[in-house]
């Protein structure tokens, strides 16, 4: 493998071989700093405008969600640990804006989420696993899952949320393409 290579925008590429932790991890950092580059050059306001009616769903909103999810899987599943909610309750799953919590914050919470979870992994194998909660588990039929699965998982995730971010970003600013 050679050096990491980035897009015009400062995403890094993955790269077109590697094996598979590499490019797991490659991709869901690719979708990382996407979901950063959809924010970048926000204001405050504009941060927290909704896309259409009658979704409420923000660019903040999606930040403070995203760090939700990888404080879920890399730390309470794959790691075990019982740790609380950063935003509020569980059935919120992030997306209520605190007017005193700014992209800023948000955006420095999701970083450290994201820095802990690669630490909590460094070492583990894809084969590896974390428990699941009850409702999870009945979902999957499973008690556990592997890491390979949460990593998937992760960057599907974005990548859904990312396109939420796009139409939400156009309907702000009319920024496309990224």
């Amino acid at each position: 493998m050679g050096t990491t290579r980035t897009a015009p925008d400062g995403r890094p590429i993955p790269p077109p071989h590697a094996d598979e932790r590499a490019m797991l991890e490659s991709w869901l950092d690719f979708q990382r700093a996407t979901l950063a580059l959809k924010c970048a050059g926000m204001d405050d306001q504009q941060v927290r405008t909704a896309s259409v009616e009658p979704s409420a769903m923000t660019l903040l909103g999606l930040v403070q969600h995203m760090a939700e999810i990888e404080r879920n899987w890399f730390q309470r599943v794959f790691a075990g640990q019982d740790i609380p909610f950063l935003f509020g309750k569980d059935g919120d799953a992030g997306f209520t804006l605190d007017p005193d919590r700014g992209i800023d914050e948000a955006l420095a919470l999701w970083r450290a989420q994201i820095d802990r979870g690669r630490e909590l992994i460094a070492d583990a194998s894809l084969e590896d696993s974390g428990p699941l909660s009850t409702e999870n588990a009945a979902v999957l039929g499973e008690p556990t899952v592997s890491l390979r699965w949460i990593l998937i998982h992760m960057i599907e995730e974005y990548a859904r949320h990312n396109g939420h971010a796009d139409l939400i970003r156009e309907r702000v600013d009319g920024a496309t393409g990224f």
